[in-house]
């Protein structure tokens, strides 16, 4: 069979896109690329993936964006994957994209691999990952039209380069398909075979590398073509004389090590550990003894001591084979820190030896064998190189990390050599990151490093020209690792040493083969160039396959294995268990069953077949009886990855914080002014609760449109300066006004909050001579003094016409007037015209608002001065002002500055405090030019409370407008107050005397409890982990916001306390606003006055805050209405529960005390043994545990507890209700009243640990005091199983009574007594802290966390008045830790400050 060609068009279009410094073999070798699937066999250092950068060249015209098709670069190790993605990008213009296992590509979805193809046209990738993409479908086979496989000779087996080829291109070969990838193999070494071999079988595995890849091999003819390019380093064997060690030295190390060893272990079974624990330790133990043996043996007591000493290290990284917990992890070090004291007795003392004095003393002694010294002397052969670079090939871990040792001990007294070691970290001897590997490689580069000894991690892939010597300390397992650690050796002249023991003929013939296989692999690919391909018939290909028939994605019976681990591994877990699959063989009837945790939808899958592959068919079976019920997707990837890459999803959905700020239609102009207008009249009535010489005066409201509020939201009160002013608005009829009387009353509100908001007059004299004001503003509504015709209000028409004062036109109305002339700045006016208006001074450009005449006082009245002097008025305007006074006998003005206007809304309280005396000033009637008249002090005193009422109206108009646009879309309405709307849309952060966070607080419990509910029941066979995604992904602040959106709720929201400077003054327009009409999701109108940031978590809390709203006024049947509306589909019907299995429970749980703890008799006791179930009670008659009862019952127990606590306390505010449902719901209070009941004596488990300390925390809570239940003053951590077992029974309770609260509520409550009460609560200790250095002004430093004989210390800090109080804590977990610090600091802030200010 040939191999693959490209369809023949697109093959015709190929041209060789070649490189100008290409070499003669390396465009023939693409040539032959270009027309053939190829494997290319050069040397190390021939220049190989030019070749593929040049094919990748080639095709680039077929794989540039916007093609669907892209070229996949496979390379064998991670550290490869940076070197050849930057050797394609150097070379090429195509955009590269570069993966590797710990950018986590396990959990990328379809999607996400979909963005990469549309975004790289070359991938460079480690095999595994294309190998998982190809079987989940997330690639295909023929979307790649160039496949460059390096290092290609590891295809074989179950290597994830053979599977590709087998699993997908060989399937669709034999299929028929044509459009698959150009294969292009790399390789210096088609043969991976560990001895050497007669001839004939090295053509047979060339071929067999053939036939997998579908490729020919092209090579050169012969070395010598090669090495006009490319220097050949010269092997050199290097032989030492073995001389073992003194036997009795020898002998007696060992004998010490194992009893050593045997000691620990006996101390393992004397500690109280868990059997997993001990049994890891164990293992750990055994690693350690054989790696400071082999030490021993192969090289000497001086390497053996300072292999123990890296393994006893505390800084040494070497545990991370898992985790032993803290005894063990104990055990093990001292272990290594004992054998450390043991080989030091062994080694001469003195503080000036050192291994270096005397390396030949130090073999006799069996300080170091032979083998190191034929080793070091061999190196120093080289010590005049000035530029050396070498690399030293070892076979183990430990082995590289004290050669490296041994040479920075010996070499600084010979040159300044610098040596580095790299190994991989699949032993567990070490954990050596991948950045520092290539920060020491890069290092090697540019010769700051110049000997690197190293594990096979470096025989692959490693480019450094310079390197001149290559080492084997140990010799070479493969053909393959011959040639390619060979290959390093780069330069010109270089060397290749082989250390081989005297005498050890079949190793030192081993070597000759190898040294000879590469012509003889040359010749046997040259002889068969021309034989085509072989079709794949092996049968150790050929094994069964399941496809998903949609996706084409695929498990095999090798690859089912790992696909149930990771599926597994994807269940929810916990401190005491990780959920695994757990197989048991028959032998004898060759069954093997399957179980699969308690979490899973599938218990337990049992097949029957060949002994060798039991455990795979049962995989392969489970994986297909998992695709069936959904729990694998199409993909084939556990359902929980596709749900948390849709959550992700969702948080990475684009938000906008630029919001709109609405104003309501109702106060909008609408129509024209050439007719009569209708206006709808409400009274707003003002009552003072205060004494104050200036009474309040009624004001009358005219709107457009007839206000849809309700009337128990038309009624509030302001907090003002001396008490409290009522507001009560009232409808008392229509109106009809012509065009000039719209005119007359918008100039007389313009002028009037114009100068109560400004206090200037500048430029409203324009306004009122312009008779065209007030016919260019959008906002159209009218604020008219009232007065009473008998007991009917009325517009006070003669305070609204003071707009019209002007001196021409006065004298009309007062010609039989006996006030008297009065001499003002513009001339002369009546008495009676001057009181009761307002005037200005042009001398200083004030505004003054005038009571009547002082009659005692003139112009030459004495005024007394600040500084005790005196001098008449008429002195003190000019000296003052540098005015002369005329009318010395005319009577001063009673006069007082305008107004303040605030914000009366805000909830702060004001000090009841007197009138500065300086709000009144007395003015000669000749400096002052009347502005408006008649119009009283009253009148203006009442009109500085509008702006504050008007935005109380405005938010109310804007909340009942919210509340109709839900309205229109439901069936049946709730009678929601608009106030309660209101209070859901405003923040605290608006210091009004009402805010969102107590219908927050309920509304997310509620929310909670509703999600979950409905969860439960429409979806009865998925695990808990998977029910918490699909929670997360409706209730998260993201999705509310985005429904929110949806909906247009952040222009509603009110998040900024009322500024009266930016409030629209109704009927002017300065040009400082423009409002935009926009329509609502029911075509309903609204109008846009501004914008705004606008976090997405608020709109998220006032979604929240209005399902509270909606739940605490018509109950749970408003919730879900609302909940509906908003994009929230629940539905409370009934939804039988489908149990899985039937149980004995009365032989597994005492039901009867159980019952009779609870206060509740179960329908269903099977119930009650699912919610006393934990994960790690493997029994099989219980295929449940209570993971998924604990999801119900957490959220229906939550619900429950802040639904009493809002009920309970009315009137409390919103910060304590936040604090007695976070003091009331917690793992420390349901763990202690689960310990207080006994509950812990019934919970079916099997793990050492949970046992071990539910015993501890029964021991702990007798020290604590059981009257409250809140737990924030127990020092230690409670195990959350005990937390969730008072959950997973509330659940319990609630499905089997037929979802009824109220009766969960009456069983679990008892459990929780005595409840937490206002008078009760403490505070948590770390918000406690944070609340102090808050209002004190305190400094609060940032949390340092360390960690403690692997426990984590959590020091707080704090500087108060010059102090600082610290103080570090200790615990099994970080937030204990935190709290009990932050306790200890409290508690040293309150005796410095004095306890009961802050207690």
């Amino acid at each position: 069979m040939e191999p693959v060609d490209m369809e023949m068009d697109i093959t015709q279009e190929l041209s060789a896109d070649s490189l100008p410094f290409a070499r003669s073999y390396q465009l023939e070798a693409l040539e032959k690329a270009i027309k053939q699937n190829t494997i290319t066999y050069l040397e190390t250092g021939s220049g190989k993936t030019l070749i593929a950068i040049m094919l990748l060249r080639s095709y680039g015209h077929l794989i540039r964006k916007p093609s669907p098709f892209c070229a996949v670069f496979l390379v064998p190790q991670v550290v490869l994957v940076k070197q050849q993605a930057d050797a394609v990008e150097m070379h090429t213009d195509l955009n590269v994209g570069k993966y590797w296992g710990e950018m986590d590509v396990d959990f990328w979805d379809a999607a996400k691999w979909k963005q990469e193809i549309e975004k790289y046209e070359v991938l460079v990738m480690t095999p595994q990952i294309l190998l998982n993409g190809l079987r989940h479908s997330f690639f295909k086979i023929n979307m790649i039209k160039v496949l460059i496989i390096d290092e290609c000779h590891h295809a074989r087996g179950k290597h994830p380069y053979a599977s590709i080829m087998t699993e997908f291109y060989h399937h669709k070969l034999e299929a028929g398909v044509s459009d698959l990838p150009r294969i292009f193999g790399m390789t210096a070494s088609p043969i991976k075979s560990k001895a050497a071999s007669p001839v004939d079988s090295y053509w047979q595995k060339i071929h067999e590398l053939e036939t997998i890849m579908n490729s020919k091999v092209y090579t050169c003819i012969s070395e010598s073509v090669l090495a006009q390019f490319v220097p050949f380093s010269t092997p050199k064997f290097r032989f030492y004389q073995h001389m073992e060690i003194q036997y009795v030295l020898y002998a007696r190390l060992v004998e010490e090590l194992n009893v050593l060893k045997v000691k620990h272990e006996c101390s393992l079974d004397i500690l109280d550990l868990e059997a997993s624990a001990a049994e890891s330790t164990r293992k750990k133990m055994s690693k350690i003894h054989a790696a400071l043996v082999h030490c021993l043996d192969e090289l000497g007591v001086w390497l053996a001591l300072k292999a123990a000493e890296y393994l006893s290290c505390y800084e040494s990284d070497f545990l991370l084979w898992g985790k032993l917990g803290v005894v063990g992890e104990k055990i093990v070090k001292n272990y290594s820190l004992v054998a450390c004291q043991l080989f030091e007795t062994r080694i001469p003392s003195g503080p000036d030896w050192t291994i270096a004095n005397n390396v030949k003393a130090s073999v006799d002694a069996g300080l170091l064998t032979t083998k190191v010294f034929c080793f070091i002397e061999s190196l120093f052969e080289y010590r005049e190189l000035k530029d050396i670079r070498c690399i030293i090939f070892v076979e183990r871990v430990i082995t590289a990390i004290v050669l490296q040792s041994l040479l920075s001990e010996l070499l600084p007294k010979h040159n300044s050599w610098k040596t580095e070691y790299i190994a991989g970290n699949s032993s567990g001897l070490h954990s050596q990151t991948r950045k520092k590997q290539n920060e020491i490689v890069e290092e090697f580069r540019k010769g700051m490093v110049n000997i690197i000894v190293a594990t096979s991690i470096l025989e692959e892939g490693l480019d450094v020209q310079s390197c001149n010597l290559v080492i084997r300390f140990d010799p070479s397992a493969t053909v393959c690792s011959f040639i390619q650690s060979r290959g390093r050796a780069r330069m010109q002249n270089s060397d290749y040493l082989l250390l081989v023991k005297s005498g050890d003929f079949f190793t030192h013939s081993r070597l000759k083969n190898y040294l000879a296989s590469g012509d003889i692999m040359r010749k046997e690919s040259l002889c068969h160039a021309s034989h085509a391909c072989s079709p794949l018939r092996n049968h150790l290909y050929e094994e069964e396959v399941y496809r998903v028939a949609s996706t084409g994605a695929c498990v095999t019976l090798s690859s089912s294995v790992g696909l149930i681990h990771f599926y597994c591994s994807r269940l929810t877990a916990d401190g005491y268990f990780k959920p695994t699959p757990r197989c048991v063989i028959d032998k004898e009837k060759g069954v093997c069953t399957l179980y699969l945790p308690k979490s899973c939808p599938i218990q337990t899958v049992c097949v029957q077949g060949n002994i060798k592959t039991l455990k795979q068919e049962a995989c392969f079976e489970a994986c297909k009886q998992l695709h069936e019920i959904g729990a694998l997707t199409d993909n084939l990837v556990p359902d929980i990855v596709v749900e948390e890459a849709d959550a992700g999803e969702i948080g990475r959905e684009p938000y906008s914080d630029d919001q709109p700020i609405f104003f309501p239609p109702e106060l909008v102009n609408q129509c024209s002014h050439k007719s009569m207008k209708k206006y709808y009249c409400y009274l707003i009535e003002l009552k003072q609760n205060f004494d104050y010489e200036f009474p309040v005066h009624n004001i009358m409201l005219l709107v457009r449109s007839q206000l849809e509020i309700d009337n128990k939201s038309m009624g509030f009160e302001l907090e003002v300066d001396r008490g409290f002013l009522t507001v009560n608005l009232k409808y008392v009829g229509l109106i009809r006004l012509d065009p000039s009387q719209v005119i007359l009353s918008t100039r007389f509100q313009i002028a009037v909050f114009r100068v109560l908001i400004n206090h200037k007059v500048e430029k409203l004299t324009e306004v009122l001579g312009d008779p065209r004001s007030g016919n260019n503003s959008d906002v159209d509504y009218l604020l008219l003094p009232s007065t009473y015709l008998g007991q009917k209000p009325v517009i006070d028409w003669p305070s609204v016409c003071s707009v019209l004062f002007s001196y021409e036109n006065v004298w009309k109305d007062h010609v039989s007037c006996n006030a008297g002339m009065i001499q003002t700045k513009s001339g002369l006016l009546c008495a009676c015209m001057i009181e009761n208006s307002l005037v200005c001074t042009p001398h200083n450009s004030h505004a003054y608002i005038v009571k009547g005449f002082l009659k005692n006082l003139t112009a030459n009245s004495l005024l007394k001065l600040r500084d005790g002097s005196v001098m008449t008025y008429m002195e003190y305007y000019e000296l003052r002002h540098g005015i002369q006074l005329c009318f010395s006998q005319v009577s001063f003005l009673d006069a007082r500055h305008v107004f303040p206007v605030h914000n009366y809304l805000h909830r702060c309280k004001r000090q009841k405090e007197k009138e500065s005396s300086n709000a009144f000033v007395e003015l000669p009637p000749e400096l002052c030019n009347v502005i408006m008249s008649p119009i009283s002090i009253s009148t203006f005193y009442s009109f500085t409370f509008i702006p504050s009422i008007m935005y109380r109206l405005e938010s109310l108009l804007l909340a009942t407008n919210l509340k109709k646009m839900q309205q229109d879309h439901c069936v049946q309405n709730v009678a929601i107050p608009t106030m309660k709307v209101l209070e859901a849309i405003t923040t605290k952060k608006c210091q009004e005397n009402f805010h969102l966070e107590s219908l927050e607080t309920l509304g997310d419990s509620f929310l909670k409890y509703a999600v979950c509910q409905q969860l439960f029941k429409t979806h009865q066979n998925q695990h808990e982990g998977l029910l918490s995604i699909r929670k997360e992904k409706i209730i998260s602040n993201t999705a509310l916001c985005m429904l929110g959106c949806d909906k247009k709720l952040p222009g509603f929201i009110r998040n900024e306390p009322f500024d009266v400077k930016s409030w629209i003054i109704p009927g002017y327009n300065s040009g400082s606003y423009a409002l935009n009409e926009e329509t609502l999701c029911n075509t309903r109108k609204i109008y846009v006055s501004g914008r705004r940031k606008l976090k997405n978590k608020k709109v998220a809390d006032v979604v929240e805050a209005l399902i509270g709203a909606y739940l605490s006024v018509g109950g749970e049947a408003a919730g879900v209405l609302f909940l509906n509306w908003i994009g929230i589909n629940v539905d409370f019907t009934n939804i039988p529960y489908q149990r899985q299995f039937k149980v004995h429970a009365e032989k597994l749980v005492n039901v009867r005390v159980l019952e009779s703890l609870l206060n509740y008799s179960f329908q269903d006791p099977s119930l009650l043994v699912e919610a006393l179930t934990h994960g790690s009670y493997m029994l099989a008659e219980i295929p449940e545990c209570y993971q998924r009862m604990e999801f119900l019952g957490d959220s229906v127990l939550d619900y429950l507890i802040t639904l009493h606590l809002y009920s309970q306390y009315p009137g409390m505010s919103p910060e304590l209700l936040t604090d007695l449902r976070s003091a009331s719901v917690n793992n420390d209070c349901y763990a202690l009243s689960a310990v207080k009941a006994g509950l812990h004596k019934y919970i079916l488990h099997a793990s050492h640990k949970l046992h071990k300390e539910i015993a501890e925390t029964v021991e702990s809570s007798k020290e604590l005091s059981m009257k409250y239940t809140f737990g924030w003053e127990c020092e230690k951590s409670f195990p959350k199983v005990l937390a969730d077992i008072i959950e997973s029974l509330a659940g319990a309770i609630f499905v089997d009574s037929g979802y009824n609260k109220h009766t969960v509520f009456q069983s679990i409550r008892p459990l929780l007594e005595p409840l937490i009460t206002p008078e009760t609560i403490r505070v948590h200790p770390v918000k406690e802290l944070n609340e102090l250095c808050q209002k004190e002004h305190f400094e609060q430093r940032p949390a340092t966390v360390s960690h403690d004989n692997g426990m984590p210390s959590i020091t707080i800090e704090v500087e108060a008045n010059g102090m600082v109080f610290k103080h570090t804590s200790s615990a099994s977990n970080k937030k204990m830790a935190k709290k009990l610090a932050c306790k200890e600091v409290l508690k040293s802030l309150k005796a410095s400050l004095g306890g009961p200010k802050f207690g």
